[in-house]
């Protein structure tokens, strides 16, 4: 039965994959040149935005009424951050510290534990961020992307990031709710039980892990919007 279950899940995930990627290919023959060439050149930017110089953000745009991203380049946006060396690292220091806890055990000790260990993290963040960065939001014309507020006062700005874990922009620019991140995320937290160790599968881990990386992108939406703020004040030149 574990066996017939992992092979579900994966055969899900990669039948959703093949579907999103078949739509944004028929997505893309129906979007308007000017449109397309304008998301493009808004994407080139946001390509070169890191936290420390570091760390990617190249899903905050800090232009609100900013062009509408085409199924394709959702993917893409997604699968740019995928594989960013930052998200290898850490992956690797997850998979460290998962390995000093002797955190599923399951999974041994020494290199081939490690290995393991590092091969779930990447999995996960992969997984979570394409699903919820761009197979959802391909289905349901949602923009993957977070929308800098960038003024008023600071309880204005903290609710507003904070809230953008449950709305999100459509591809008109409304305002919805996003169900594309909650999906994404429980359906990341679903395939887990692909891969993960027997004793660490189930339900209500599914949920767990779910809750977990939705708590922690509302702690990152907030710092992506006032990182800037942070930063000019650090490194502004006298």
């Amino acid at each position: 039965m574990p066996l017939r279950g992992k092979n579900a899940a994966v055969t899900i995930a990669t039948l959703a994959f093949a579907q999103s990627l078949a739509f944004a290919e028929m997505s893309d023959a129906d979007d308007g040149s000017d449109t397309h060439d304008r998301a493009e050149q808004q994407l080139r930017q946001q390509q070169h935005q890191r936290i420390l110089g570091v760390i990617p953000a190249f899903n905050m745009s800090n232009i609100q009424d900013a062009a509408p991203l085409s199924a394709k380049q959702k993917f893409r946006l997604a699968f740019r951050s995928s594989i960013d060396p930052f998200t290898f690292v850490t992956a690797g220091i997850d998979a460290g510290l998962a390995q000093n806890k002797n955190e599923y055990p399951a999974y041994g000790q020494g290199a081939l534990g490690y290995a393991k260990r590092f091969a779930a993290a990447y999995t996960d963040t992969f997984s979570g961020t394409m699903f919820s960065g761009a197979i959802f939001p391909a289905l349901l014309h949602h923009d993957p992307r977070y929308f800098r507020k960038g003024s008023g006062s600071f309880g204005s700005r903290i609710l507003y990031s904070l809230s953008t874990t449950v709305r999100a922009k459509n591809d008109k620019g409304q305002w919805v709710p996003n169900y594309s991140n909650i999906l994404g995320n429980l359906a990341a937290g679903g395939l887990a039980n692909a891969y993960y160790p027997a004793s660490d599968r189930g339900v209500g881990l599914t949920f767990d892990r779910a809750g977990t990386v939705i708590i922690w992108g509302a702690v990152g939406s907030a710092l992506i919007e006032f990182w800037p703020d942070i930063s000019s004040r650090i490194f502004r030149k006298h």
